[in-house]
């Protein structure tokens, strides 16, 4: 049965010396792979046979190293690009390894420069795949062949994925899936077709979760409603966004001329350049502001509304006065150089960057997309919150904050619950585990 050529589950310390199953082959003119297929077929459909173990999987699809340690915490994540969900993972896993437990990262996708600064406690399990949909085989023979106590889970796909993968490996490891988004603003503009199709899976598989981790209240009351989850199943862990490392990284000099030569005001907004981050509304709420006072703005990401705003950026003839210079390994140094920081998102679940402006003090303003907006100004309490897409109530926002902006440590102090011990220690409660690991004495 072992016709595989290669390895589809190896960490980055055993790739130097990659396995090779075994070669037998099929019978001449007969594909390697319909075996395979109909035996897996079989097994995901009626179940293993009576002298076939669940093993099965594991032994056929990755070499057995039975002498691997099992982890205490396994996570199963995508990192594409360096956005702030890709950081709060790593700050987690690095936070998980640094209190002495030893995790497993699986990554379904590993294109991310965060992953260079991953804790050597941490082993990094490629599962050979590019999408979500294509990993099933991968972790379920994972799950075989660890038997993680524990699996903590980021996003829905993969979330619904592991339901999946753990019910064909026959393993008792704990689900915990993290979700950082509000969902049903998310789907809000599909037909109702492509909502029933993203919505049925999560409706069947989502009981089968053992615990549920909201970044926000509005995303665990979503989640609720969406799902059908008992909500006494979800509960609601602050992102672990605040570190030392983000305070040291604030403190580096930037080399963007506005920053070096500061003449006027500077806004600074960061984040991918897409239709949820609604950067065109920031931009038409500048130029009006740009009307009434002398003041620039960066955007800081990459993404694929660029030309789209650079074409508005012209038209509204703002060259000069506002700058998009692509994705900034440090936007934390902008942020902090910043005299006001803006989230102009059409949905969001709790916004990092929004977070981060405000440990680093930064006056700010967003818009009051579902969830995380609301929560963290305290429904307008702390700063304004202006209607989604509406360019004068943004600028309005923006000409307040900045001829009055909030009295110093009034935006670190409303978000001490980031901090990233606090939140950590939340997580590990949640997977069953304590704040530290007991060593051996």
């Amino acid at each position: 049965m072992r016709y595989f050529q290669s390895v589809l589950l190896v960490s980055e310390r055993e790739q130097s010396q990659r396995a090779v199953l075994p070669a037998t082959g099929p019978p001449s003119g007969q594909s390697c792979m319909r075996p395979i297929v109909q035996q897996l077929i079989r097994f995901v459909i009626i179940g293993p046979r009576r002298n076939q173990p669940r093993s099965w999987l594991a032994e056929n699809f990755i070499p057995m190293h039975s002498d691997s340690e099992p982890p205490d915490i396994a996570v199963l994540a995508s990192f594409s690009g360096e956005g702030g969900v890709e950081r709060m993972l790593l700050n987690l896993v690095n936070a998980f390894a640094a209190r002495g437990y030893l995790v497993d990262l699986l990554l379904i996708r590993a294109d991310s420069k965060h992953l260079d600064e991953i804790h050597p406690q941490v082993r990094r399990l490629d599962l050979g795949r590019r999408h979500t949909g294509t990993s099933l085989l991968p972790l379920t023979a994972y799950l075989q062949q660890r038997k993680p106590a524990r699996l903590l889970v980021a996003k829905d796909r993969a979330g619904r994925l592991a339901v999946k993968a753990r019910r064909l490996a026959g393993v008792e490891t704990r689900l915990v899936v993290r979700l950082g988004t509000n969902l049903s603003a998310a789907l809000s503009n599909r037909n109702a077709f492509r909502r029933w199709l993203r919505l049925r899976p999560i409706r069947r598989l989502y009981p089968s979760i053992d615990r549920i981790i909201a970044v926000s209240n509005g995303v665990a009351e979503d989640t609720w409603k969406l799902s059908g989850v008992a909500r006494d199943k979800i509960s609601v862990v602050r992102n672990p966004v605040i570190t030392p490392r983000l305070m040291q990284l604030a403190a580096e000099p930037v080399a963007h001329p506005w920053l070096q030569q500061k003449r006027c005001p500077l806004i600074i907004a960061a984040g991918r350049l897409t239709r949820q981050k609604d950067f065109v509304t920031l931009i038409r709420a500048f130029a009006l502001l740009s009307r009434s006072r002398e003041a620039r703005l960066i955007i800081l990401g990459e993404g694929e509304q660029r030309q789209l705003l650079l074409q508005l950026v012209e038209q509204l003839q703002l060259g000069g006065k506002v700058d998009l210079p692509g994705f900034a390994p440090n936007p934390y140094a902008y942020m902090a150089a910043a005299d006001l920081f803006v989230l102009s998102s059409r949905w969001e679940g709790s916004p990092n960057v929004l977070t981060e402006a405000m440990a680093l003090d930064r006056p700010v303003v967003a818009t009051d997309c579902p969830s995380g907006p609301n929560e963290l100004l305290d429904g307008g309490r702390i700063a304004p919150l202006v209607p989604m897409g509406n360019p004068e109530a943004l600028a309005a926002a923006m000409a307040q904050m900045l001829q009055r902006p909030p009295p110093s440590g009034a935006m670190r102090a409303a978000v001490q619950e980031y901090e990233l011990e606090r939140s950590a220690s939340s997580y590990l409660e949640l997977l069953g585990l304590p704040p530290w690991k007991r060593r051996a004495l």
